[in-house]
Protein backbone atom coordinates (compact mmCIF):
# COMPACT_ATOMS: atom_id res chain seq x y z
CA UNK A 1 0.00 0.00 0.00
CA UNK A 2 1.39 3.51 -1.28
CA UNK A 3 1.95 6.27 1.57
CA UNK A 4 2.74 9.72 1.89
CA UNK A 5 6.58 10.07 2.45
CA UNK A 6 8.27 12.91 4.07
CA UNK A 7 11.47 14.37 2.12
CA UNK A 8 14.17 16.61 3.04
CA UNK A 9 15.63 18.14 -0.03
CA UNK A 10 19.65 19.41 -0.30
CA UNK A 11 20.67 21.87 -2.58
CA UNK A 12 24.31 20.89 -3.39
CA UNK A 13 26.67 24.76 -4.15
CA UNK A 14 30.32 24.73 -3.97
CA UNK A 15 30.84 21.32 -2.64
CA UNK A 16 28.10 22.43 0.44
CA UNK A 17 24.94 22.43 1.28
CA UNK A 18 23.06 25.47 0.78
CA UNK A 19 19.59 26.93 1.41
CA UNK A 20 18.02 29.79 -0.84
CA UNK A 21 14.52 31.61 -0.42
CA UNK A 22 13.00 32.55 -3.72
CA UNK A 23 16.30 30.80 -5.52
CA UNK A 24 18.30 34.04 -4.28
CA UNK A 25 20.46 34.46 -1.53
CA UNK A 26 22.33 30.85 -0.48
CA UNK A 27 23.09 30.20 2.80
CA UNK A 28 25.55 27.84 3.89
CA UNK A 29 24.02 24.83 6.23
CA UNK A 30 26.42 22.11 6.29
CA UNK A 31 28.44 19.57 4.31
CA UNK A 32 26.21 16.76 2.09
CA UNK A 33 27.87 13.76 4.00
CA UNK A 34 27.64 14.39 7.21
CA UNK A 35 23.66 15.82 6.49
CA UNK A 36 23.30 11.57 4.93
CA UNK A 37 24.59 10.44 8.64
CA UNK A 38 22.74 13.17 10.91
CA UNK A 39 19.50 11.53 8.20
CA UNK A 40 20.63 8.26 8.78
CA UNK A 41 19.95 8.09 12.35
CA UNK A 42 16.27 10.09 12.11
CA UNK A 43 14.76 7.25 9.73
CA UNK A 44 13.98 9.26 7.13
CA UNK A 45 11.51 7.85 4.00
CA UNK A 46 13.53 9.61 1.26
CA UNK A 47 16.61 12.27 0.46
CA UNK A 48 16.82 14.23 -2.52
CA UNK A 49 20.26 16.02 -3.38
CA UNK A 50 20.20 18.70 -6.26
CA UNK A 51 23.12 20.09 -7.58
CA UNK A 52 22.19 23.61 -8.51
CA UNK A 53 25.58 24.69 -10.16
CA UNK A 54 25.30 21.38 -12.43
CA UNK A 55 23.12 22.74 -15.13
CA UNK A 56 23.54 26.23 -14.96
CA UNK A 57 27.66 25.80 -15.82
CA UNK A 58 26.81 22.69 -18.36
CA UNK A 59 28.86 20.34 -15.60
CA UNK A 60 28.53 16.77 -15.51
CA UNK A 61 27.68 15.04 -11.89
CA UNK A 62 30.06 14.69 -9.81
CA UNK A 63 29.95 10.90 -8.99
CA UNK A 64 32.49 10.74 -6.65
CA UNK A 65 30.65 12.22 -4.20
CA UNK A 66 27.62 10.78 -5.14
CA UNK A 67 29.42 7.12 -4.73
CA UNK A 68 30.21 8.65 -0.85
CA UNK A 69 26.60 9.54 -0.69
CA UNK A 70 25.25 6.65 -1.51
CA UNK A 71 27.96 4.03 0.19
CA UNK A 72 26.90 6.66 3.93
CA UNK A 73 23.12 5.75 3.10
CA UNK A 74 20.80 3.77 4.67
CA UNK A 75 17.32 5.45 3.15
CA UNK A 76 16.31 5.56 -0.60
CA UNK A 77 18.14 8.51 -2.25
CA UNK A 78 17.24 10.97 -5.50
CA UNK A 79 19.32 12.78 -6.93
CA UNK A 80 19.10 15.99 -9.57
CA UNK A 81 21.84 18.42 -11.27
CA UNK A 82 23.46 18.01 -14.91
CA UNK A 83 22.09 14.65 -15.75
CA UNK A 84 22.16 14.89 -19.69
CA UNK A 85 21.76 11.39 -21.26
CA UNK A 86 20.22 8.07 -20.03
CA UNK A 87 24.00 6.41 -19.59
CA UNK A 88 24.86 8.97 -16.79
CA UNK A 89 21.61 8.28 -15.42
CA UNK A 90 22.28 4.57 -15.25
CA UNK A 91 25.67 5.54 -13.59
CA UNK A 92 23.87 7.09 -10.90
CA UNK A 93 21.77 3.93 -10.05
CA UNK A 94 24.07 1.99 -10.31
CA UNK A 95 26.01 3.86 -7.58
CA UNK A 96 23.39 2.90 -5.21
CA UNK A 97 20.37 5.97 -5.87
CA UNK A 98 17.04 4.89 -5.93
CA UNK A 99 16.45 7.78 -8.76
CA UNK A 100 17.36 10.21 -10.73
CA UNK A 101 15.66 13.47 -11.52
CA UNK A 102 15.78 15.44 -14.19
CA UNK A 103 14.61 19.04 -15.49
CA UNK A 104 16.34 21.68 -18.03
CA UNK A 105 17.49 18.17 -19.88
CA UNK A 106 14.01 17.41 -20.47
CA UNK A 107 12.43 20.32 -21.48
CA UNK A 108 14.94 20.76 -23.81
CA UNK A 109 14.46 16.72 -25.23
CA UNK A 110 11.38 15.07 -24.00
CA UNK A 111 12.35 12.02 -25.80
CA UNK A 112 15.51 11.82 -22.79
CA UNK A 113 12.22 10.78 -20.44
CA UNK A 114 12.04 7.88 -22.79
CA UNK A 115 15.67 7.00 -22.90
CA UNK A 116 16.33 6.76 -19.13
CA UNK A 117 12.91 4.71 -18.59
CA UNK A 118 14.25 2.37 -20.66
CA UNK A 119 17.72 2.15 -19.39
CA UNK A 120 16.88 2.22 -15.49
CA UNK A 121 13.12 1.79 -15.19
CA UNK A 122 10.31 4.09 -15.04
CA UNK A 123 10.05 3.90 -11.53
CA UNK A 124 13.50 5.30 -11.26
CA UNK A 125 12.82 8.48 -13.50
CA UNK A 126 11.76 11.90 -11.86
CA UNK A 127 10.51 15.04 -13.67
CA UNK A 128 11.11 18.05 -11.83
CA UNK A 129 9.45 21.57 -12.35
CA UNK A 130 10.30 24.70 -11.25
CA UNK A 131 6.92 27.42 -11.56
CA UNK A 132 6.62 30.68 -10.73
CA UNK A 133 3.32 31.93 -10.67
CA UNK A 134 2.17 34.38 -13.20
CA UNK A 135 0.77 37.50 -11.01
CA UNK A 136 -0.86 39.36 -13.72
CA UNK A 137 -1.70 36.87 -16.14
CA UNK A 138 -2.51 34.18 -13.98
CA UNK A 139 -1.41 30.43 -14.11
CA UNK A 140 2.09 29.39 -13.82
CA UNK A 141 5.54 29.42 -15.50
CA UNK A 142 8.08 27.10 -16.08
CA UNK A 143 12.04 28.47 -15.25
CA UNK A 144 15.04 26.35 -15.22
CA UNK A 145 18.95 27.09 -14.37
CA UNK A 146 18.17 28.34 -11.25
CA UNK A 147 14.45 30.53 -12.20
CA UNK A 148 16.88 32.39 -14.65
CA UNK A 149 14.98 31.02 -17.81
CA UNK A 150 11.59 31.12 -18.48
CA UNK A 151 10.06 28.53 -21.22
CA UNK A 152 7.08 28.86 -22.70
CA UNK A 153 5.07 25.85 -22.27
CA UNK A 154 2.10 24.22 -20.52
CA UNK A 155 2.97 23.39 -17.45
CA UNK A 156 0.48 20.86 -16.76
CA UNK A 157 0.46 19.53 -20.30
CA UNK A 158 4.19 19.12 -20.35
CA UNK A 159 3.94 16.85 -16.82
CA UNK A 160 1.03 14.82 -18.66
CA UNK A 161 3.51 14.15 -21.63
CA UNK A 162 6.59 12.92 -19.30
CA UNK A 163 4.36 10.29 -17.61
CA UNK A 164 3.61 9.24 -21.48
CA UNK A 165 7.24 9.47 -22.25
CA UNK A 166 7.71 7.07 -19.49
CA UNK A 167 8.70 9.49 -15.74
CA UNK A 168 7.96 7.57 -12.46
CA UNK A 169 7.32 10.61 -10.93
CA UNK A 170 6.38 14.27 -11.11
CA UNK A 171 8.03 16.67 -8.34
CA UNK A 172 6.60 20.82 -8.56
CA UNK A 173 8.51 23.11 -6.43
CA UNK A 174 7.02 26.81 -6.28
CA UNK A 175 9.80 29.06 -6.65
CA UNK A 176 7.48 31.91 -5.30
CA UNK A 177 7.13 29.86 -2.25
CA UNK A 178 10.73 28.49 -1.52
CA UNK A 179 12.37 29.70 1.88
CA UNK A 180 9.30 30.91 2.73
CA UNK A 181 8.12 28.79 5.45
CA UNK A 182 4.01 29.85 5.02
CA UNK A 183 2.71 26.71 3.44
CA UNK A 184 2.49 25.01 -0.18
CA UNK A 185 0.45 26.23 -2.89
CA UNK A 186 -2.59 23.56 -2.36
CA UNK A 187 -4.19 25.03 -5.41
CA UNK A 188 -1.96 23.98 -7.81
CA UNK A 189 -1.06 20.89 -5.93
CA UNK A 190 -4.96 19.74 -6.12
CA UNK A 191 -4.64 20.63 -10.15
CA UNK A 192 -1.22 18.50 -10.76
CA UNK A 193 -3.19 15.50 -9.01
CA UNK A 194 -5.70 15.93 -11.28
CA UNK A 195 -3.44 15.78 -14.05
CA UNK A 196 -1.29 13.03 -13.45
CA UNK A 197 -1.68 9.66 -11.19
CA UNK A 198 1.47 9.05 -11.17
CA UNK A 199 3.21 9.38 -7.86
CA UNK A 200 3.77 13.35 -6.65
CA UNK A 201 5.96 15.24 -5.06
CA UNK A 202 5.56 18.98 -3.83
CA UNK A 203 8.28 21.21 -2.92
CA UNK A 204 8.19 24.60 -1.24
CA UNK A 205 6.68 26.26 1.13
CA UNK A 206 6.50 23.57 4.60
CA UNK A 207 7.66 25.14 7.64
CA UNK A 208 6.19 22.99 10.25
CA UNK A 209 4.57 19.22 9.95
CA UNK A 210 0.83 20.80 9.98
CA UNK A 211 1.65 22.20 5.94
CA UNK A 212 2.69 18.54 5.21
CA UNK A 213 -0.81 17.57 6.87
CA UNK A 214 -2.65 19.71 5.28
CA UNK A 215 -1.26 18.89 1.93
CA UNK A 216 -2.00 15.14 2.50
CA UNK A 217 -5.20 16.25 3.32
CA UNK A 218 -5.53 17.80 -0.10
CA UNK A 219 -4.13 15.39 -2.40
CA UNK A 220 -3.56 12.36 -0.46
CA UNK A 221 -0.84 10.64 -1.07
CA UNK A 222 1.89 12.43 -1.86
CA UNK A 223 5.69 13.12 -1.43
CA UNK A 224 5.68 16.38 1.07
CA UNK A 225 9.51 17.38 0.44
CA UNK A 226 11.11 20.61 2.22
CA UNK A 227 14.35 22.44 2.55
CA UNK A 228 13.98 25.20 5.16
CA UNK A 229 12.13 23.05 7.64
CA UNK A 230 14.44 20.06 7.79
CA UNK A 231 17.65 22.74 7.84
CA UNK A 232 17.06 25.81 10.26
CA UNK A 233 15.57 25.45 13.58
CA UNK A 234 13.20 28.53 15.59
CA UNK A 235 12.39 32.36 14.29
CA UNK A 236 16.24 33.57 13.71
CA UNK A 237 16.69 30.22 11.51
CA UNK A 238 19.89 29.20 13.18
CA UNK A 239 21.18 25.82 11.35
CA UNK A 240 20.21 22.32 12.76
CA UNK A 241 19.56 19.48 11.14
CA UNK A 242 16.49 17.68 12.16
CA UNK A 243 13.45 15.82 11.03
CA UNK A 244 9.79 15.15 11.66
CA UNK A 245 6.57 13.97 10.41
CA UNK A 246 3.11 14.66 10.94
CA UNK A 247 1.19 12.82 13.08
CA UNK A 248 -1.02 11.07 11.65
CA UNK A 249 2.34 9.44 9.43
CA UNK A 250 4.36 8.37 12.79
Amino acid sequence: MLRSRIIPCLLMHDGGLVKTCQFKDPKYVGDPLNAVKIFNEKQVDELMFVDIDASVHGRSPDLALLRNLAGESRMPLCYGGGISSASQAAQIIALGFEKVSISSAALKRPELIREMAQAVGGQSVVVTLDVRRNRLLGGYSVYTHNGKERHKIDWLEFCQRAVELGAGEIVINVIDRDGEMQGYDLDLARKVRATVSTPLTLLGGAGNTQHMQELIDAVGVVGAAAGSMFVFKGPYRAVLINYARPARLR
